[in-house]
């Protein structure tokens, strides 16, 4: 047998549901250089099932199902450390992989770039696609030195979602020995975001990141793991843990930090924002309305004009308002795309 080169990560819990799917799509394209690694959260459901059956039909899937549940960080964490490729792909559960992808993938490694960070194609829980994510503003094949200043600031400056600062695992191909060579920082184990804070440690030591503009995944919509908490939950994942991870790692007022804090406002908008204001006082959900004014004093705590125009609007908009304006703005948001 060939030495691995290729290492799909895979932590997952509870997705017996979707794990099948995922694998069907990744086993047709794996040759000789590819495993499957599998690290299993102590999963409650048949996901054991489903993988030890896929498993006797595809020697090259290892799964190792923990005693207890330890979360994303560790679960991500250990899948790699039991990966024997020389290049780790993070792949979502419930993700699926575009055809050829692994064929690009074995001859884009070959390279030897540190990070290939891909393209996806958004879809719906049925996977019905919706559109490309557009993680970053660049061309195809462009590789940027993050460890060099300048080349960073224009990275961050093309960033269009935290996606670009690596929070999407299945978008992550990377080598392991860059990865294995950085501590785990237990500050960050249960943010959520412990791979993030992985790669901004190595930047000052260089990394090279290597765009591929051309999706090679499906990623499954509306069956985030992160929300089973609800909305607000959600959003605090996203906002605390980049604030976090942004103060930890770059001068507050620097161009990085400027520039993350313009992805986290991508991600949750103002409306989002003003819509889980208005669910949070009709559900009576008292608790998590102190949490999202907290999230948006945070969201919208940079000193910019806009931001303190946000903020205002966040907070004396009347929930009155709120509840006449959010059927009217979808029914002229539906009006405009059935003109396109």
């Amino acid at each position: 047998m060939r030495n691995i080169c290729l290492s799909i990560c895979i932590p997952v819990y509870n997705f017996g549901a979707f794990i099948g799917e995922t694998l069907a799509s990744i086993i047709p394209q794996a040759t000789e250089e590819v495993e499957i690694v599998i690290v299993d959260g102590a999963s409650t459901d048949n996901t054991a099932e489903v993988i030890t059956s896929v498993q006797r039909t595809f020697p090259r899937l290892r799964y190792h199902r923990l005693e207890k549940k330890g979360g994303i960080d560790r679960d991500m964490a250990k899948s790699v450390e039991l990966a024997q490729g020389e290049y780790c792909w993070l792949f979502g559960g419930d993700d699926i992989m575009i055809p050829g992808a692994i064929a690009d993938i074995l001859r884009q490694v070959q390279e030897g770039h540190d990070i290939y960070l891909c393209e996806s194609i958004l879809c719906r829980s049925d996977m019905t696609p919706i559109g490309k994510h557009n993680l970053l503003a660049a061309d195809d094949g462009q590789v940027f030195d993050l460890g060099d200043h300048a080349v960073r600031v224009d990275y961050f400056s093309r960033a269009r979602n935290t996606a670009a600062f690596f929070s999407f695992c299945s978008s992550l191909i990377f080598k392991k020995a860059r990865w294995a060579a950085v501590l785990t920082d237990d500050k960050f184990v249960g943010s959520h975001w412990d791979h993030v804070a992985r790669f901004f440690r190595i930047i000052p030591h260089g990394l090279r990141v290597k765009y591929l503009s051309v999706p090679h995944l499906s990623k499954r919509g509306d069956n985030d793991s992160f929300i089973n908490q609800g909305i607000v939950n959600r959003y605090r994942i996203t906002i605390e843990g980049f604030d976090r991870l942004s103060r930890a790692f770059f001068d507050s007022g620097s161009n990085e930090d400027f520039h993350i804090r313009r992805t986290m406002k991508a991600e949750h908008n103002l409306k989002a924002f003003l819509d889980a204001k208005l669910l949070c006082n009709e559900r009576g959900l008292t608790e998590d309305l102190a949490v999202l004014d907290q999230l948006a004093r945070t969201q919208y705590g940079y000193p910019l004009l806009s931001n303190h125009f946000m903020l205002f609007v966040y907070r004396f908009s009347p929930v009155a308002l709120l509840r006449i304006a959010k059927p009217v703005y979808a029914f002229i948001k539906t009006k405009i795309l059935s003109t396109l």
